[in-house]
């Protein structure tokens, strides 16, 4: 342990940031498990192991105010009910997030648990529901958080990355439930941007760790990372083996992007950048997100940052040209290879989500990747 302990307190080391990445995944994927698992006999050792590595994962880490985003709290009685059976019963909103029933027991975990489906809806309707939400919540008495800044809002879950927003706010009243939001200062804590990095660098450093925090509140996220498993789309929480991985994959593929740039060789930024854009686009929704959804456009960013890795590769002579793969599945067909296919969301026969774009490199071709719906 003391060995532990030493590489995590060692700055601006590369080491040190992926045992604390393969640890937040550990921790994860333990505290799942002793959900689905709390009668196994190793379920009080367990516990000793995740004390254990919160410690560890203190060092050099400010951390967060955790936060209960699960569905293992004692049923109460409901207050928002009604907002459940509304929620429930929209047509609309399963055309994006399929028909599985709400799983949450309690009020503020179901506040939680339809703000986070509504970010992977069209913002038009996710701005609609959450208003209806509001209305129904303030009738039970309960109020939204919208005073006071990110910083000073104990009402919200703070999130790492490179601006603040409050995604959606907390209640207090009747029920008392957190919100979430991105934070700079959560960035800034994990100490994860290396000095002088590129705002394109800094991007996915943000994504990075993002990502492994949403990955510890989201139980409905999946991943499709061809390297990683390449056969199907799997949930995340139900194996934790495949987080771990997916994680680790994360890490390394940003470290290899970081190594990349620090060479300035345009070509050699420009694979990792694709290499690095597929992972953030790997993580997923079943079914996929809809494309202008809050979580769809946050994707995105990274898609408009490898344009500009892009421009340098072009700048400097070298002939490159990608392409985001979208539209009916049998036009992009040809540009393709290991895609995969769902009988949910969407459109029969369109692509669901370009998990990799398609890529030109002077004379080389290099297949892009989608999830598509199935024509049946």
């Amino acid at each position: 342990m003391q060995h532990l302990y030493k590489l995590l307190a060692i700055e601006n080391s590369e080491l040190a940031q992926l045992l604390r990445y393969s640890l937040h995944g550990l921790e994860a994927s333990l505290k799942q498990a002793q959900a689905e698992h709390p009668h196994d006999p190793g379920a009080k050792v367990c516990d000793e192991v995740l004390q254990e590595i919160h410690h560890l994962l203190q060092v050099k880490e400010e951390a967060i105010p955790p936060v209960s985003y699960t569905n293992a709290s004692t049923p109460t009685e409901s207050k928002l009910d009604y907002l459940r059976a509304a929620f429930e019963s929209d047509s609309e909103l399963s055309l994006y997030l399929g028909d599985a029933p709400l799983y949450s027991q309690t009020d503020s975990d179901l506040w939680n648990e339809i703000h986070r489906k509504l970010l992977r809806v069209p913002e038009d309707l996710a701005e609609f529901w959450r208003q209806r939400a509001l209305d129904l919540a303030q009738e039970v008495g309960a109020l939204a958080q919208f005073t006071g800044g990110i910083a000073d809002n104990s009402q919200l879950y703070h999130l790492p990355f490179i601006r603040d927003e409050i995604i959606y706010p907390g209640l207090s009243g009747t029920v008392i439930s957190p919100g979430l939001c991105l934070s700079q200062k959560a960035l800034e804590r994990t100490k994860i941007i290396p000095e002088y990095a590129s705002e394109e660098l800094t991007l996915l450093a943000s994504f990075l760790v993002l990502f492994i925090k949403f990955i510890e509140i989201e139980p409905e996220l999946h991943h499709a990372l061809k390297s990683v498993f390449s056969f199907d789309v799997i949930p995340l929480h139900s194996q934790p083996e495949q987080k771990i991985q997916y994680v680790e994959a994360l890490g390394d593929r940003f470290h290899r992007t970081k190594k990349a740039e620090e060479t300035t060789d345009p070509l050699l930024m420009l694979r990792a950048w694709i290499d690095m854009d597929e992972a953030i686009h790997s993580l997923i929704f079943v079914p996929p997100a809809e494309r202008y959804s809050w979580w769809g456009k946050l994707q995105q960013e990274s898609r408009r940052a490898l344009k500009k890795v892009v421009a340098i590769a072009t700048n400097a002579g070298y002939e490159v040209r990608i392409r985001q793969l979208t539209g009916i599945y049998a036009d992009i067909c040809a540009l393709t290879k290991d895609d995969l296919q769902l009988d949910c969301g969407g459109i029969p026969g369109e692509v669901l989500t370009c998990l990799r774009v398609y890529a030109r490199i002077n004379n080389e071709e290099i297949p892009g990747r989608v999830i598509f719906r199935s024509s049946r």
